[in-house]
């Protein structure tokens, strides 16, 4: 992975809530390019949207902090269960967005503790089957939840889970060792070996009571454990179905930076957010995104949409609301893709709600605060072409585990390094560049090559 660079803040960043005239929400679900705002985007998110915001230094020294209550919400919610199907919309466009998807039940929203961090995702969703890297994996991903109790009793806990992990790592290396895929072998070795050594580093600074390290060298033996585990990838998992075969694809995971510059915000002025593509689960969807950012398509777009719900981007200068190949002069156009957990390959063309898997769990789910995805058209399950967006959580009619989004879009990757930055940007802000800093060489049929 490449070293990440950080956003430019001077203070808090100041999320409120934009509207785009351009782009509008419909039953919080996400088109290409829609002209007007409907009824649920008039009425119900001015009054009951939230969002995650950062907590950050401000001028004078003092500290802002927000947060959302669920029981502010609640009311609304459940009148939201009856009005999203039972409410028409006004000004409704051909071109507005997906059907809106009614609540089978009000509890569906209170689920167990859903994973929201982006790189745990990220791992759970590699095509592997390892038992004894995963008992790894676990309790270190748990010293997040260990470093919020205050005082010496997080630290205990941060200690019980540091040993639990090198307990299983000492346990189950072997059969982790044997998981590895044969050509790279070496490699995850190697990884195996800075993971052992670094857990002992972390006894170490526990031992210490240095509890400010702890984070640092979590995410550090993260790393090792994810690139342990993208070892164990070998080869592409399945065959992408033959009409797709043509197009970019990628076989494999990819990493962008994406430079935004800000405008008109005395608290942030440039950001770059790092992206990590999933070719495993989406490889058409990502892709063509790869693709077109191989084009520099994206460079010296505004961002179109940045409402509180969602910042979205994509739509090109000109009557055209996608990617217009210039090899046919026509849109080229993706099918909708949903990994499925228990599937070996993804459902093309259909909704998991037009498939009768209403309790299906996607591979990537829209649990993480920049959960990012395709718009595409409201009637056209494969209609998606270049336009983006970039799911701010959280929201009370997008909870994590139990959304009204998951099996609707397609979902390709997770802002992994400055996510919460996403919040503080707005309509007019522009993408410098997008660059791929890792992963090339999994893109499979490279347009951008053809087209020179």
């Amino acid at each position: 992975m490449s070293t990440i660079i950080s956003c430019n803040t001077y203070s808090s960043l100041a999320a409120s809530k934009r509207n785009n005239p351009r782009v509008s929400t419909q039953g919080s679900s996400f088109v290409r390019t829609p002209r007007s705002f409907s009824w649920w985007n008039r009425q119900f998110l001015p009054k009951c949207s939230s969002y995650k915001h950062v907590h950050c230094q401000l001028q004078n020294g003092q500290q802002e902090k927000r947060s959302f209550s669920l029981k502010e919400c609640a009311i609304s919610v459940a009148l939201a269960a009856g009005l999203i199907t039972g409410m028409p919309s006004l000004d409704w466009s051909p071109m507005a967005y997906a059907a809106n998807p009614a609540l089978s039940d009000l509890s569906v929203l209170i689920s167990g503790p859903p994973i929201k961090d982006p790189g745990a995702l990220l791992r759970y969703a590699l095509p592997i089957d390892n038992k004894a890297v995963r008992e790894v994996q676990k309790p270190l991903e748990d010293i997040t939840e260990s470093l919020k109790v205050a005082g010496v009793k997080g630290l205990d806990s941060v200690e019980r889970n540091v040993k639990q992990a090198s307990r299983s790592l000492k346990q189950g290396k072997s059969s982790i060792i044997s998981g590895l895929a044969e050509s790279k072998k070496d490699h995850g070795v190697e990884s195996l070996s800075k993971l052992e050594a670094g857990m002992e580093e972390l006894q170490q600074i526990v031992e210490d009571r240095n509890r400010d390290a702890v984070a640092p060298k979590q995410k550090e033996l993260l790393q090792y454990v994810g690139d342990v585990e993208e070892d164990m990838v070998d080869g592409f998992p399945f065959e992408v179905p033959e009409e797709y075969r043509s197009m970019p694809l990628l076989k494999g995971r990819a990493a962008v930076d994406m430079k935004v510059k800000v405008k008109d915000n005395p608290n942030l002025e440039e950001c770059v957010f790092h992206i990590v593509l999933d070719g495993y689960n989406a490889p058409v969807t990502a892709g063509n995104f790869v693709d077109l950012v191989q084009r520099r398509f994206y460079d010296g777009m505004e961002i179109q949409r940045a409402d509180g719900f969602v910042v979205q981007t994509g739509d090109p200068e000109g009557p055209a609301e996608g990617f217009i190949d210039p090899s046919t002069e026509k849109t080229r156009t993706i099918p909708l893709e949903i990994m499925v957990d228990g599937e070996k390959a993804p459902f093309y063309g259909e909704t998991l709600e037009e498939l009768g898997l209403y309790k299906a769990q996607t591979k990537l789910p829209f649990n993480a605060f920049g959960t990012m995805a395709m718009a595409r058209d409201e009637f056209e399950d494969n209609s998606a072409s270049s336009q983006i967006f970039w799911l701010l959580k959280e929201s009370e009619l997008t909870p994590s585990n139990s959304n009204i989004l998951d099996g609707r879009y397609s979902v390709f990757g997770y802002v992994t390094e400055n996510q919460d930055f996403l919040a503080d940007l707005k309509v007019g802000d522009v993408i410098e560049s997008i660059q791929v800093v890792s992963g090339l060489e999994n893109l499979v049929n490279p347009s951008y090559k053809i087209a020179g």
